[in-house]
């Protein structure tokens, strides 16, 4: 029995082998399946990433090539610049200019802190090779170095803050990298930008051989391959801080609203700049007129008087609720404005030049009612409006104080006894005889005696509308040289005097020249290709040192940013702003504005009219419960 087990055992031995070969070619086999078919897998994925498209190959240039000192990024030049030196004192804010270029700019910072206990121990050491130089000088009787002394201070002063914890000291990179279409432009934009640098007494220098670092280190990835870094405490660094927002924020002056940057007051004096004037362009409902409203409220506190062309009726309710003066202009109105009246001589000014200038103003309105005229009509016209101011002996002697002015009929009469007036005279006859003879042919009965006076040209047909403001205009024009005082003159939807060439010289005549009699001329509008595309608009602007971007059109908003040099970012500010919101201009400086006004600024300015239904509604309620009482 027990050598047949024996047997079996070793028949089982022998076999084994095999068994074992076979799996171990069964598991390489099934190995190998396994290898192909992941690299079938594989194969598979790399043919279908090649029909995907990543975040990667969409913002990746087409190529790039590296030049010495600028490298070409698909149809891109770009250049790095870097600051290696600094003056002694640098001003808080010097980078802002720079930053603010409307240029594509990549601009990187970096910090290395370094720890006091060093710095200390080199300052020490300087500290005393220092001394050692002055006290050699003194012995010697050398002229004392300033430059050395000065240095020595500094080091001192800087030793003590350290010690006391109010400086830490850095090591400061700072790189920009600049973007042109073409070589020519990264070469003029390097030159504009060093030059900006040397300015502020800031040496610059870009990259040489060293152009894809440059650009490397100004992604925003963090790393500085440059390493080119300049020794420096923390306050000069914060000075370099390139995000600072302007103020504007006086000790006088009305408060326009809230400075979006830092939530400061915006309180500002237009009195205080060179000219006093201001535009204001917004679309329909952007709030223009409740911010105008609001200015003049908080400018009749302040004691400046305040005229205003009203076009829509919308400074009615704000007049009643303050005492103003609200003067409706139309064919039916009590209200007369005598275009031939003339102002009163002011200083030196002699009665002749008053006369004449009446009459070039006059010759413009006439131009507006009449229609365009032939040079031999202007110069019978010419002719005419002097005769009819003679025939009133209003002459070079007479006194202005005591005269009685003519009217247009004066004017038609003088005509029609003139050798080729009649065809004029006629045509003049609907401002006397005719339709629209309510407006222009009497002598002049308002009142003018109040801090706020509004004319109101709502009831005006459009083809009198630039007809009466004009006349409106040159009214509060003899009124203002008459008498010297602070006031502030408001025109409403000035476009509607753009549209002819001699309503808009007027206004341009009269923004250029009212700095000299006390006055600031507000126009606002909300057709801004009309009043930009006229030569005189364009004018008007470059003559306002105030300046209310409020929501613009897309139509209109490139004309803005070319006309105002605005950045991209303020291009989409004024697209997507809310009502009250904007940019403020004042002189050289702008700021983003939101307009704020108190409850009862609010209920007094308001043009909504759900709200001045509900006001109404309540004093109605209120004058009724007056009566049951009484």
């Amino acid at each position: 029995m027990f050598e047949l087990g024996q047997l079996k055992k070793e028949e089982e031995k022998q076999k084994r082998p095999i068994q074992d070969e076979a799996s171990f070619v069964m598991a390489a086999k099934e190995e190998t399946m396994v290898a192909d078919e992941e690299k079938i897998l594989l194969e598979e994925e790399k043919v279908y990433r090649l029909g995907t498209v990543s975040i990667r190959d969409i913002i990746a240039p087409a190529a790039m090539k590296v030049n010495a000192t600028f490298i070409n990024l698909g149809e891109k030049f770009v250049r790095t610049l870097f600051v290696i030196g600094y003056p002694r004192y640098i001003s808080v804010g010097w980078f802002t200019p720079i930053v603010n270029l409307n240029l594509p700019l990549d601009v990187a910072m970096y910090f290395y802190p370094i720890r006091a206990d060093i710095i200390l121990k080199q300052l020490k050491n300087r500290v005393g090779n220092l001394e050692a130089q002055i006290l050699a000088d003194r012995e010697k009787g050398a002229p004392r170095d300033p430059i050395r002394e000065t240095a020595l201070r500094d080091i001192e002063q800087l030793r003590d803050d350290l010690t006391q914890g109010i400086e830490h000291f850095f090591q400061f990179g700072l790189y920009v990298t600049i973007y042109g279409d073409t070589k020519e432009e990264l070469d003029t934009i390097t030159e504009n930008i060093e030059s900006l640098f040397g300015s502020k007494l800031i040496v610059s220098k870009k990259v040489l051989y060293q152009a894809e670092q440059g650009f490397n280190s100004t992604l925003p990835l963090g790393n500085d391959e440059l390493l080119i870094s300049f020794n420096m405490n923390s306050s000069p660094i914060a000075s370099s801080f390139p995000f600072t927002s302007s103020e504007l924020t006086s000790d006088d002056g009305v408060l326009y609203g809230i400075n979006r940057h830092n939530n400061s007051l915006i309180l500002f004096n237009r009195f205080s700049l060179q000219n006093a004037n201001s535009v204001v362009f917004a679309t329909s409902g952007a709030g223009k007129s409740y911010t105008i409203k609001l200015e003049v409220l908080r400018s009749l506190m302040i004691g400046t008087d305040v005229i205003i062309i009203d076009p829509e009726r919308e400074y009615k309710h704000m007049s009643d609720a303050v005492g103003g003066t609200y003067i409706n202009i139309s064919l039916s109105s009590e209200a007369k404005l005598n275009p031939f009246d003339l102002p009163r001589p002011v200083g030196e000014q002699k009665v002749s030049d008053v006369i004449r200038g009446a009459v070039i103003t006059l010759k413009g309105l006439f131009r507006l009612m009449l229609g365009k005229l032939t040079h031999q009509e202007d110069s019978l016209i010419d002719r005419a409006l002097l005769e009819t101011y003679a025939k009133k002996d209003i002459t070079a002697e007479s006194d202005l104080n005591r005269i009685e002015a003519p009217i247009m009929q004066d004017f038609q009469e003088v005509l029609e006894g003139m050798e080729g007036g009649a065809d004029l005279a006629e045509r003049l006859k609907k401002y006397t005889i005719g339709t629209f003879s309510g407006l222009f042919n009497s002598p002049t009965n308002v009142d003018m005696k109040n801090q706020l006076v509004i004319f109101s040209v709502r009831d005006l047909e459009d083809e009198l509308r630039p007809i009466a403001i004009y006349t409106i205009v040159n009214y509060i024009w003899n009124v203002v040289r008459s008498e010297l005082k602070k006031r502030i003159m408001v025109i409403d939807e000035a476009w509607w005097l753009m549209q002819n060439e001699d309503s808009a010289k007027f206004i341009y005549a009269l923004v250029k020249r009212c700095r000299k009699y006390y006055l600031g001329v507000t126009t606002i509008t909300q057709d801004v290709n009309d009043f930009l595309l006229s030569p005189y608009g364009q004018a008007i602007v470059n003559n306002s040192s105030l300046q209310l971007l409020m929501k613009q059109s897309p139509a209109a908003v490139d004309l803005i940013q070319r006309t105002f040099f605005l950045t991209e970012g303020e291009k989409y500010l004024l697209l997507d702003c809310g009502v009250g919101e904007g940019i403020f201009f004042a002189g050289d400086k702008h700021v983003a504005i939101k307009v704020v006004a108190s409850y009862t600024e609010d209920q007094l300015i308001t043009s909504d009219p759900r709200q001045l239904l509900e006001i109404e509604q309540a004093k109605k309620e209120f004058s009724e419960s007056q009566e049951k009482e009484a």
